[in-house]
This record gives structure tokens, C-alpha cells and sequence, in this order.
């Protein structure tokens, strides 16, 4: 294990990419209508916006994960952060949908690259009972970006234009790459084979279950093309990725490198952890998309509008996770996260009964407020757990397959609220054919008032998904075991190349 000697001026140089990311994600979900008005784009294009980028993010996060062992994670990180950043410039210069969607999958490409790497270094330069103060940071981190995100994304499109969403990560990611690149230490590598097989298996089932997933709607749930039907897409992408497990299995038997390790699993709280964070992932991308168009279409909100009540959760989440984090290198995390969790379920659940066409506003305060304090107790937790008995040479690969437990679940919670949304528009909204919300726009003016009652009921049935997903969670949280004494933590790791002496300074 390396020994560095200041491992928070590294932590806090990679949260600056992390927080990017994640501001990336809350200030286009705010956005959407918008998109949708600037480009003539339909609510499904503008869904593939996030979901292109979710996808071209969840598919190579195995792989990065390993990249960076073999690399070195700065190195990874730094080239991720580089994509990231042009990316971002081309998806403010788009003037189309089709662009703006190829742009947004180049970014999802290089926040693949630098994901895995942050929690690679708080594995690999924290001892594990001293963890979880760094990842009470990291759930900080993803709180005051649920706040700086919306409203930042708010100002930007009302003032500016929704490509300001964009162009704002140009100055973060120079600002970033400087950080790291003073900061970051360049911790030891080891060699890996890359299971290229794998990597195909998994991209083709997940487009497959995703693309499934997502269009059913728009194709009646019935045939895309010739004899390719909705169901065949879905089918088929299930039985790929069946074949992927398969064929990490058949490797990992005959001495080989899989992709997925899936002897990581044998650890109880890694294969917990991974269940949690799936539904984590699928949660917080599912649920902000009915609240922002009721909050857009149906109340007439603006983007800044609609952004201001998701301060009380930002609030909150950003001020408990840091105490969290310090209590949890003394507590089971397993009560931490559970009752976030819970709590997550319970605001959720809350919003949709609040969703109504005469609601007061600031009723939707309340709810935001539990929404913080679950929060503040899920991130830190559910990532010390999983991840805190592994061993150090698997930082890389156990980063890589949590990570892309979190956007598969992502991937699948876009799509998924996609189809049910529009499933519900149209059983609501009979007059709208497809469940788009017709030819108003979310923006442009509000629906008709004949059309909220409707409108209101098909985004509050919406929010029940994520509600229920959530629960699956905090059933998972709870079957967390004791995390294990530390021993022997500081010993130096295996290298196969050696340990730079940049580490030690």
C-alpha cells in the first residue's frame, strides 16, 4: 500500500473532476425542456441526451478501472479529464439534437476514465479505518453538486442559453487538471490483460436492454424494423449479458484476467454494496425528471425556479455527509445506510402524493429537506462498506465494477422513467398522442389548465419507480456485515513496475 504523506490535497485536486461530473448531470436535467424547445427536440431525443451519455459512461468502467492499475490513476484521470472537457465544449457548439446526443456519449466516454480513478486513490493512500472521513468528503462532494448543479443550470440557461450548461465546464476542467496534475502523487501500476470479448459482450447486451427499454414506448412496445421487435431487443440484450457472466466465469476458471472479476463477489459486503449502489444509481437518475416537468410544465416554473427547491436537500445532504463519514470509521455503516435509504423511499413517496395540479409550492420543500438528510447518509456509507475489505491490488477493479453497478443502474433508471412516463402521458393525456406533452412545449408556455390534472397524475404515478427501487436498496443495505479489523494496512503494494517516487513526496 503506498504511504503518501498529504493525502487530502489529492483527495480534494480529483473531487474537482467528481464534482464536474456530477454537476454535468444535475444542471441538464434541469435543462431538458429547454433542450427540447431550442433544438425542436421530442422528449424521448432530449431522454437520449442523458441516456447516450449514461451509456458511453457505464460501458467502459471496468475497463478504466483496470487502465488505471496498469497506468497509474492520475495518468487515466488526467487523459478522462482532458475528453471530458472537449466534450463539453462540443455539446454547447451543437445545433442539432443528433450532435448534441454523439457529443454527450464522447462525455460520458471521458467521465468513465476518471471515475473509477478517485475512488482507486482513497482506497489506495487511506487506511481503511481512517476511510471514512475521505468519503464522507465524496458524499459531500455529490450533495453540494445536487445544489451548485440546478441552480448554476438554472441561472445559466434563463440568463444565457442552455449551451452555457456546458461551456461552464471548460474553466472547472482547466482548473482541475492543474489541481491533479500538482497534487496527485503517481501511485504504483501493475500489469493486466484486457478481456476484449468482454468488453463487446457487455457493450452490445447493455445497448440492446437499454435502446429495448427505452423506445418500447415509442414503437408500441411492438416491431422496430422488419422482423427486430421491442421485446427481441430486450430478450436479446438479456441473453448477451448472460453470455458475458458466462465468459468471465470460463476465464477467471482458466487462469485468465476477466473484465469482471467475479471472484470480488465473494466477499459479502462487495456483493451487498453493489446491489445498494444499483439502486442508488437508478434512483437519482429516475426522479428528478417527473418533478422537474411537473414543477416546469404544469406550475410554470422557471429552470432557477424549479432549481431553488432542491436547496433544502443540497443543504442538508452537503452538511451531514462529513459528520457521517467520521462516524462510520467507528459504527457498522450498515445502520447509516439503511436509514438513508429508507428515508430516500419515504421523501420519494411523499413528492409523488404531492404532486398536484393546486399543490402550494412550498410544501415541495419539505420533502427536498428528507431527500438531504437521506443523502447525507447514503453516499459514504454504502462506498466504505463495499468497498473497505478489499485487498489493495483490487482497488482498481472493485472501483471499476462498483462504478459501473452505479451506472448500469443509471442507464437502466433513464430509460426506464422514460417509458414510463411517456406510458403514463399517453393513458392520461388521450389527446397527446405518444404521451409527448403536444405541441406547447414544456417552456414555452404552460399546458392547457384542462391538461394538469392529467399531466400532474402521469408524473406522480411516475415517481412511485424510483420510490419502490429505492426500497430494494435498503433491503440490500441491511444485509451488510462487520467490516473487518485492519491489518497489515501500510505494507508496500505488489508493483510490477514499482512504486514512482512522486509518491512519497
Amino acid at each position: 500500500m503506498e504511504q503518501v504523506a498529504k493525502p487530502w490535497p489529492a483527495l480534494w485536486s480529483l473531487v474537482i473532476g467528481f464534482f464536474m461530473i456530477l454537476i454535468d448531470s444535475t444542471i441538464v436535467s434541469v435543462a431538458n425542456p429547454r433542450i427540447m424547445e431550442g433544438l425542436n427536440a421530442d422528449i424521448n431525443a432530449v431522454i437520449w441526451v442523458t441516456s447516450a451519455y449514461l451509456l458511453a459512461y457505464a460501458v467502459p468502467l471496468l475497463i478504466t478501472g483496470r487502465l488505471g492499475d496498469r497506468f497509474g490513476p492520475k495518468n487515466l484521470y488526467l487523459s478522462g479529464l482532458v475528453v471530458f472537457t472537449l466534450a463539453s465544449l462540443w455539446c454547447g457548439l451543437s445545433g442539432d439534437v443528433g450532435t448534441l446526443i454523439a457529443a454527450r456519449a464522447v462525455q460520458g466516454f471521458g467521465a468513465a476514465m476518471m471515475t473509477p480513478q478517485t475512488m482507486a486513490v482513497i482506497t489506495r493512500i487511506f487506511p481503511p479505518d481512517r476511510r471514512g472521513a475521505a468519503m464522507g468528503l465524496w458524499g459531500a462532494t455529490a450533495g453540494m453538486a445536487i445544489l451548485v448543479g440546478p441552480i448554476l443550470g438554472g441561472v445559466l440557461v434563463d440568463g444565457l442559453g442552455w449551451e452555457w450548461i456546458f461551456f461552464v465546464n471548460v474553466p472547472i476542467g482547466l482548473i482541475g487538471f492543474l489541481a491533479v496534475t500538482r497534487f496527485v502523487p503517481a501511485l504504483g501500476t501493475h500489469s493486466h490483460r484486457f478481456d476484449i470479448p468482454g468488453v463487446l459482450l457487455s457493450a452490445v447486451g447493455m445497448f440492446l436492454l437499454v435502446f429495448g427499454i427505452q423506445e418500447g414506448q415509442s414503437y408500441h412496445w411492438g416491431t422496430v424494423v422488419g422482423p427486430v421487435t421491442v421485446w427481441g431487443l430486450i430478450i436479446a440484450g438479456i441473453v448477451v449479458l448472460a453470455l458475458f457472466v458466462v465468459w468471465q466465469w470460463i476465464l477467471e476458471r482458466r487462469g485468465g484476467e476477466p473484465l469482471l472479476p467475479l471472484g470480488l463477489f465473494k466477499e459479502r459486503n462487495f456483493s451487498v454494496g453493489n446491489t445498494t449502489i444499483m439502486a442508488v444509481g437508478f434512483t437519482i437518475t429516475a426522479f428528478p425528471l417527473p418533478t422537474i416537468f411537473y414543477y416546469q410544465v404544469v406550475r410554470g416554473l422557471t429552470p432557477t425556479q424549479s432549481a431553488l427547491l432542491m436547496i433544502p436537500m443540497a443543504v442538508l445532504s452537503g452538511a451531514l455527509a462529513p459528520f457521517v463519514g467520521k462516524l462510520i470509521d467507528r459504527f457498522n455503516p450498515r445502520w447509516f445506510a439503511a436509514f438513508g435509504l429508507i428515508c430516500l423511499s419515504t421523501a420519494l413517496f411523499w413528492t409523488g402524493a404531492l404532486l398536484k395540479p393546486d399543490t402550494p409550492i412550498w410544501m415541495f420543500l419539505l420533502p427536498s429537506a428528507l431527500q438531504g438528510v437521506a443523502n447525507g447518509f447514503i453516499w459514504g456509507p454504502v462506498s466504505n462498506a463495499t468497498t473497505r475489505n478489499l485487498p489493495p491490488r483490487q482497488a482498481g477493479a472493485g472501483s471499476g465494477v462498483f462504478n459501473t453497478t452505479r451506472q448500469i443502474g443509471a442507464v437502466l433508471g433513464s430509460a426506464a422513467i422514460a417509458s414510463l412516463i411517456q406510458a403514463r402521458l399517453a393513458a392520461e393525456l388521450p389527446a397527446a398522442p405518444g404521451g409527448a406533452p403536444g405541441g406547447e412545449g414544456p417552456v414555452g408556455g404552460q399546458l392547457p389548465e384542462f391538461l394538469h390534472a392529467g399531466f400532474s397524475t402521469a408524473m406522480s404515478q411516475s415517481v412511485l419507480l424510483p420510490a419502490f427501487a429505492i426500497l430494494v436498496g435498503a433491503m440490500a443495505a441491511l444485509l451488510f456485515g462487520k467490516p473487518k479489523a485492519v491489518q497489515g494496512w501500510g505494507a508496500k503494494a505488489p508493483s510490477d513496475e514499482g512504486v514512482n517516487a512522486a509518491a512519497r513526496k
